[in-house]
């Protein structure tokens, strides 16, 4: 007994959580910022060094709930849980950065609206993201709970619009696009544009399991 009180307890998880649910809601919205500047090109760059600043602050703290799964003894959450939930909000940023740098390397003169509206509901998902996670340390809370699962409910939404409007954008896309290298440059922007909500619904659905467990 007297072992078990001198191994270290809980640790910060749920501020690191939290960490990084702010560089995925701020990395987003620096991502919108990119897409609405983009004719303008040191506006253009200075937003995409924004996202990829967020996108490495967010990779510190994934190795810190990494170390610090290491070093605990007894965790909050199942340990399983921690490491899959920080894993896959870090894709969320990943993804971000990696859309940023799609539209960079394969030298995109100009933005559709769709762009625009799947960015949309990238910053919509990406901030019920943040919100949620703050919830994790009340969850024993019969109300913070239901919250929780409300905002799940709301990032399954956004993630069914993502499919709608990528869906119609890749429709008017193979309808109205002449020049085939602009269509294929097009097509992965929007393929990465939509994955972010699907990584978005991962961790919702990874939220909604440690909630079912621990309300």
């Amino acid at each position: 007994m007297v072992f078990r009180k001198l191994l270290p307890r809980e640790g910060n998880f749920f501020e690191l959580f939290n960490e990084h649910g702010r560089c995925i809601s701020e990395g987003a919205r620096a991502f919108m910022r990119l897409v609405q500047n983009y004719a303008d090109l040191d506006a253009r760059e200075r937003h995409a060094r924004e996202v990829g600043d967020l996108e490495r602050a967010a990779d510190r703290v994934t190795a810190e709930v990494h170390r610090l799964l290491h070093r605990t003894f007894i965790t909050p959450l199942d340990r399983e849980q921690i490491h899959s939930l920080i894993n896959t909000m870090d894709d969320v940023l990943d993804l971000l950065q990696d859309s940023s740098e799609v539209m960079q390397l394969y030298d995109l003169q100009k933005l559709p609206e769709d762009v625009m509206r799947l960015s949309e509901v990238s910053v919509r998902c990406c901030e019920r993201v943040q919100h949620v996670v703050t919830l994790l340390p009340r969850l024993r809370d019969a109300a913070v709970a239901e919250a929780a699962l409300k905002n799940c409910e709301e990032i399954d939404q956004l993630e069914s619009d993502a499919d709608r409007v990528m869906r119609s954008a890749m429709s008017r896309l193979f309808r109205e696009e002449p020049d085939t290298r602009e269509l294929i440059k097009l097509k992965a922007v929007y393929e990465h544009l939509e994955s972010i909500s699907d990584r978005c619904l991962d961790v919702a659905n990874l939220v909604e399991g440690v909630v079912l467990e621990n309300s």
